[in-house]
């Protein structure tokens, strides 16, 4: 489907940020994100509690405990971007079919770093990582462009509801998000306003919605797969540092 985008040209900011821009806004802030939640709290912070002897000096953890609640709100501004982006990808793809399967395939691969670093065993189905909240989101719109109206109220509750008991990463929030930037594409300020109050669990999350609102809806460049690359990369070689400053396998 090719939507009408000459609505799209609204602009609350000057258009100066391509998707590539955005991505990688996104792909730094997460990693930050990920330093501060794997590093830190499961593995700096975990260690002093437990009274690890590779645990750091309680000055040290202290510090360091300061430090982590900085980091994670930077962190924040990240999975809006991921979501906008994801709403993009609906509305531009040529194949939603293969969109949708690679979002379910990087989203098993992730899923055995995502446990390892947040739940301490190889796989546990407790919590399952982003990628599923992404893929879930994207299906849920799928499904309301194909009944549309009225219908298209079911899929929107079933999809917020597959997020809560799936309980994928952000769970059922992470899917209403979704489905604010879908509802509101076309229109900035409603987008800004409902997308912040989606995000009233998390206040610093809707600084994304600068960049977002510089957006200038062309694709910039980047490599296509990098993002779906390196998310399971990072969370793999940051479990690994974990271990090797730590000596913790995982910390759930």
């Amino acid at each position: 489907m090719k939507a009408n985008f000459s609505l799209s040209k609204k602009q609350l900011l000057p258009p100066v940020l391509t998707s590539g821009a955005l991505k990688w806004i996104a792909l730094i802030t997460m990693f930050i994100d990920h330093i501060g939640a794997i590093i830190l709290e499961k593995g700096a912070i975990s260690a002093y509690n437990q009274g690890l002897s590779s645990a750091f000096s309680y000055d040290t953890s202290v510090f360091l405990s300061k430090l982590d609640f900085f980091i994670r709100q930077i962190g924040r501004i990240s999975f809006p971007i991921f979501c906008f982006l994801l709403v993009e990808g609906f509305y531009h793809t040529s194949n939603r079919k293969k969109y949708a399967l690679r979002l379910f395939l990087f989203a098993c691969i992730s899923e055995i770093p995502f446990d390892l670093c947040f739940r301490g065993k190889i796989l546990e189905f407790s919590y399952q990582n982003v990628m599923f909240t992404l893929l879930i989101g994207f299906l849920t719109m799928w499904a309301i462009e194909i009944l549309k109206e009225i219908l298209g109220i079911i899929p929107a509750v079933l999809g917020i509801l597959t997020g809560f008991l799936f309980h994928a990463d952000y769970n059922w929030k992470g899917i209403v998000l979704i489905l604010v930037l879908y509802v509101f594409y076309f229109y900035p300020v409603e987008k800004t306003i409902a997308g912040c109050l989606a995000l009233y669990w998390e206040a610093t999350a809707c600084l994304a919605f600068i960049p977002i609102n510089l957006y200038n809806h062309k694709k910039g460049n980047g490599p296509k797969y990098f993002f779906y690359f390196f998310y399971p990369v990072q969370l793999l070689i940051l479990f690994l540092i974990r271990y090797a400053l730590f000596g913790l396998p995982a910390m759930s």
